[in-house]
């Protein structure tokens, strides 16, 4: 969903997608062949959040600041499943791990990869091409030219999934299928799919015990 903020209107260029079950509010710019995964919440209501060309905030990552503060996620940027960006700046083509916290102020450099996990203390300035891990985040090592070309690998599939989902992501209705399993003592049998406000109650009645 996007929404208004304090008169204030998410400026989004059309070629990005940004998923129904995204939150996108308020002050927040979002550049060309952006993706923008379900869960997503990029909240716009104190400060400025801006996305640049090319990058991807997956599943459930949550961008914010503290009042007056820019968070800048630079071009090409990639960022995991469950991130928190919080007042932070994330340099061009960079990688930021599933479920790394990024405190305010921090500054990720460019081309950097950013553990899974890791947590980046406030204020933290990590120069360009380094690679970062742990709690609290510590550099470990340079970025080397294959790590470079696997990250670059995987976000061009983050940029081909904007045009993807316009042309074929729908919501459907499940295909019926029927389910004959043993296991452990329980017997399903032929369970026919139902919707899904009473698939649990269905399945109940249908367990039996050998």
């Amino acid at each position: 969903m996007i929404y208004e903020f304090n008169n204030i209107i998410p400026t989004i260029h059309s070629s990005s997608f940004i998923h129904e079950q995204a939150n996108v509010t308020g002050n927040v710019e979002i550049g060309q062949n952006v993706y923008i995964g379900p869960g997503a919440v990029l909240r716009g209501d104190w400060g400025k959040i801006i996305i640049e060309d090319g990058s991807n905030v997956q599943e459930n990552c949550v961008i914010h600041m503290f009042p007056g503060t820019i968070v800048q996620i630079k071009k090409r940027a990639h960022l995991g499943h469950g991130c928190i960006i919080h007042g932070a700046v994330i340099g061009e083509n960079s990688l930021i791990g599933m479920n790394s916290v990024i405190l305010d102020d921090a500054v990720i450099g460019n081309n950097c990869i950013v553990g899974a996990l890791t947590l980046v203390k406030s204020e933290m300035k990590v120069p360009d091409r380094k690679i970062i891990i742990g709690n609290p985040g510590k550099i470990i090592k340079d970025v080397s030219d294959e790590m470079l070309i696997w990250k670059n690998e995987g976000t061009k599939l983050y940029q081909k999934l904007p045009s993807e989902c316009f042309n074929s992501l729908k919501e459907c209705i499940p295909n019926k299928k029927k389910i004959a399993t043993k296991n452990h003592g329980v017997q399903l049998g032929n369970i026919i799919q139902k919707p899904v406000d009473n698939l649990v109650n269905y399945h109940l009645k249908q367990v039996k015990i050998s």
